[in-house]
């Protein structure tokens, strides 16, 4: 049964860097029709995941912030009829640092929201527009201070290693983020992923990439700097106080299921990967001809569920129970990691092992992709 709920919103009113679909930006948006059918497609998902409160909501996508309030109250009265609240439940939704949206968040609260994750990304205007944001810094640390206003949990992100940034620099723009007093932070480095926007400027000479040494010192600097403060990392990128780590994100990194309703939301319900119609017209015309938005839902055998759980969990800071995961999937626990290139990590200070559980050492976290490559063995990984 799913303890948590994602809603995707996948509408912005300005052309942003980040749409897939021209069709996603949008100068009205007929909002009673998309009541309807995201009540709809939340329904569907209930009645087959439903009987557990749910401990955690998330609302993202394009730009969730210009939701309008109303709307944002309505799904989640019906979410609570639906399935009940823990106590203490967690309501996220992102927002860019816009003066529009900020505008919005003393309804958003009065709505239900209880907790916002701000797209800030960097404090430097000439940053930000490398990065194609439409904010300027200004506008995010105004957005910022509204943020901390109206909701008692807030977050925001940073992204790092940006070309010729220094370690001296990002330390001073990192104790600065920790001087506004959030008990979250993400802090991403900088990637050149192939087919991006970035790739395509490397290749054209308009920036050089830090190379894998100067990244690594910088990522250094992120964990002394944010553990001296009281916010280790608890997941790669996520830091906080105890008990302030984002409780939605743990169960996707915990490998809990969840419910994905709107278009291109996915969701983890029984053993099922769900896929929801990505384009908005798709998807609404999916909902009225069946009442939810599925596009797909594809069985997960044991080890493929094994190799998502390890490779999510051991992103965590707290890492895996073995012993847990060879339960829950039936599989044995020595199946589940590669013992003899464990052993070797571990003696080389990558990989830490307990009693009760296995995880990556902050000196690992920087190369997890490579370890994940080796210590989860490939048969799981193809299944």
């Amino acid at each position: 049964m799913a303890r948590a709920l994602y809603i995707h919103w996948p509408f912005c009113l300005a052309k942003c860097p980040y749409c897939d679909f021209n069709s996603h930006v949008r100068d009205k948006v007929e909002v009673e029709q998309w009541r309807d059918a995201l009540l709809a497609d939340l329904r569907h998902e209930a009645e087959l995941a439903g009987g557990e409160p749910l401990e955690s909501i998330f609302f993202g996508g394009g730009t969730p912030s210009l939701m309008p309030p109303a709307l944002v109250g309505r799904l989640l009265v019906e979410a609570e009829q639906l399935w009940g609240f823990a106590d203490g439940i967690e309501i996220t939704l992102e927002a860019n640092p816009s003066s529009v949206e900020a505008a919005k968040f003393a309804g958003l609260a009065s709505a239900g929201i209880n907790r916002v994750s701000l797209g800030l990304q960097s404090l430097h205007d000439e940053q930000l527009r490398f990065l194609g944001r439409l904010h300027d810094a200004r506008e995010g640390l105004e957005a910022l201070a509204v943020a901390q206003a109206h909701f008692s949990r807030v977050s925001f992100d940073l992204i790092y290693a940006q070309p010729e940034q220094t370690e001296a620099a990002w330390r001073t723009d990192l104790e600065r983020a920790l001087s506004f007093g959030t008990t979250h932070l993400s802090l991403y480095q900088l990637t050149i992923e192939p087919g991006t926007r970035f790739a395509t400027m490397v290749r054209q000479g308009q920036f050089e990439p830090l190379d894998d040494d100067q990244a690594g010192a910088l990522y250094e600097v992120t964990q002394e700097v944010t553990a001296s403060a009281g916010m280790p990392a608890y997941e790669i990128s996520n830091h906080a106080r105890p008990g302030e780590e984002s409780r939605h994100n743990l169960a996707y990194w915990r490998y809990r299921d969840y419910c994905g309703i709107g278009p291109g939301a996915h969701g983890r319900r029984g053993g099922l990967a769900t896929t929801r119609q990505r384009k908005p017209e798709n998807w609404l015309d999916a909902v009225a001809l069946r009442g939810h938005g599925i596009k797909e839902e594809r069985g997960l055998g044991r080890r493929e569920q094994a190799s998502e759980a390890l490779l999510m969990g051991l992103r965590l800071a707290e890492g895996i129970r073995p012993a847990e995961l060879a339960r829950r999937f039936g599989m044995a626990a020595s199946a589940l990691l590669d013992g003899d290139k464990l052993a070797f990590y571990e003696r080389q200070g990558l990989v830490w092992r307990r009693e009760d559980g296995i995880g990556v050492t902050p000196q690992g976290m920087p190369l997890l992709d490579a370890l994940l490559g080796e210590l989860v063995p490939a048969e799981l990984v193809s299944a």
